[in-house]
């Protein structure tokens, strides 16, 4: 139990370190921007950050939640992220255990968590991110079968897009959601890949009625969804085969 609370600790320090570079992803794919060059800064007054600045969730309670140099408010969004990440690797962690392919699984959730938090500000997915979840979730023990299950996932989802853009007359989805459906597909498998776009249109109604005239981003609930069919994939299973079978 210590053991593997010791490790749990660990992982969670991991995976806000994760969140700290997830930050800079967040903020500087949709402008176009490096995420290597140029080292972090202050967005109010551009200063350069020392290295004891950007220690995850720490940083941020020392200082005050304001910038060392300028006393500028640092937004919560950064010890926010840093925290879900590091809870995002722990909750993989106990499901998975010490495997090899631990750190893929947990970088394709990240990636989609980033995916999250882009899509919530911007109404975009950028590609790279995007294809950055796939290409992790696909690394696993049986390989193949992953790529089959991210093949049809997003053959499918692509193949009803293209339908429901012939009936409407106009595009009915994008290929960002091809994308994330094959990500889903290759991280759930059949048939928990059909749970989980059940589970997030459901996740999705009450914002989507709220928010009618602006209408809501899909993918977090695509995400969120996939998140929770994964970490309860077997009861995710039965709880499908009662609907089907009664």
């Amino acid at each position: 139990m210590i053991e593997t609370l010791s490790i749990a600790i660990v992982v969670f320090i991991f995976g806000a370190m994760i969140g700290s570079f997830l930050n800079v992803v967040i903020y500087r794919i949709p402008k176009g921007e490096s995420i290597v060059f140029p080292a972090s800064k202050c967005q109010s007054c551009q200063t350069p950050l020392k290295w004891y600045h950007n220690i995850p969730i720490f940083s941020w309670l020392f200082l005050g939640g304001k910038c060392a140099f300028c006393k500028a408010p640092i937004a919560k969004q950064y010890p926010m992220v840093e925290f879900i990440t590091g809870i995002i690797f722990v909750a993989l962690y106990f499901k998975l255990g010490l495997v090899w392919y631990l750190p893929f699984m947990a970088a394709s959730f990240a990636a989609l968590f980033a995916l999250v938090m882009i899509d919530f500000k911007y109404m975009a997915v950028p590609d790279n991110v995007n294809f950055a979840a796939l290409v992790f979730a696909l690394i696993q023990p049986d390989f193949l079968t992953a790529l089959m299950y991210a093949a049809i996932a997003a053959g499918g989802l692509y193949a009803i897009g293209l339908l429901s853009s012939l009936l409407a007359r106009k595009p009915a989805m994008g290929g960002a959601d091809v994308i994330v459906a094959g990500t889903m597909g290759a991280l759930l498998g059949f048939p928990n890949f059909f749970m989980a776009l059940f589970l997030s249109a459901l996740l999705a109604m009450i914002p989507a009625l709220i928010n009618r005239k602006t209408g809501v981003p899909f993918v977090p609930f695509l995400a969120l969804a996939t998140f929770i069919v994964y970490l309860y994939d077997s009861e995710a299973s039965k709880l499908l085969e009662m609907i089907i079978y009664g």
